[in-house]
């Protein structure tokens, strides 16, 4: 016996609703590398990001896109933008910067920051898909090794790959 048109037609519709439903863009920033990972039903991404500079914090754990702004304004820090936000933990989101130099080393104030074109596509994709947003690994720390250098050879945080070898230091003793 055959199951009536209507309830196979009604299956397939259901079962068509999970499967788009299901469809989430998976999101990943490694805190470690300052990195960002998108899979979505359109392609892979791999994105440098800036999260939390020294004295504040990128919040670690998994979470889901909780509302989106094509356009915010941080009322907390003097009105910068933050361009195609989505927000995943109460004032935390991930967006957009025009700071695009900072992009590969903390430099926000905890929320994740991106190219702006890679902040537009990624809100595109959320938007119609949804997202679930891992957040891991450590902040990049200046090595052991740099710490017990004199002061003079030491990485500055803000350019922690770089050696800076300052006359000034080395002749003053700062």
């Amino acid at each position: 016996m055959h199951p009536p048109k209507a309830i196979l037609a009604f299956a397939m519709a259901t079962l068509g609703l999970t499967a788009s439903a299901d469809a989430r863009v998976s999101i990943h920033i490694d805190l470690s590398t300052q990195t960002m990972h998108v899979q979505s039903s359109s392609g892979n991404y791999s994105w440098r990001v800036s999260t939390a500079r020294s004295g504040y914090v990128t919040p670690r754990g998994y979470y889901s896109a909780k509302s989106m702004q094509r356009m915010h304004y941080s009322k907390k820090y003097d009105m910068s933008p933050m361009p195609h936000s989505i927000f995943f933990r109460g004032g935390y989101a991930i967006h957009g910067s025009y700071a695009t130099g900072s992009l590969g080393r903390p430099a926000s104030h905890g929320c994740i920051r991106l190219a702006p074109e890679n902040a537009a596509l990624l809100y595109k994709l959320v938007s119609a898909e949804g997202a679930s947003i891992a957040i891991t690994g450590s902040p990049p720390r200046v090595s052991r090794y740099v710490r017990s250098q004199p002061h003079y050879l030491r990485h500055t945080y803000a350019s922690y790959r770089e050696t800076l070898l300052n006359p000034f230091d080395i002749l003053f003793g700062y």
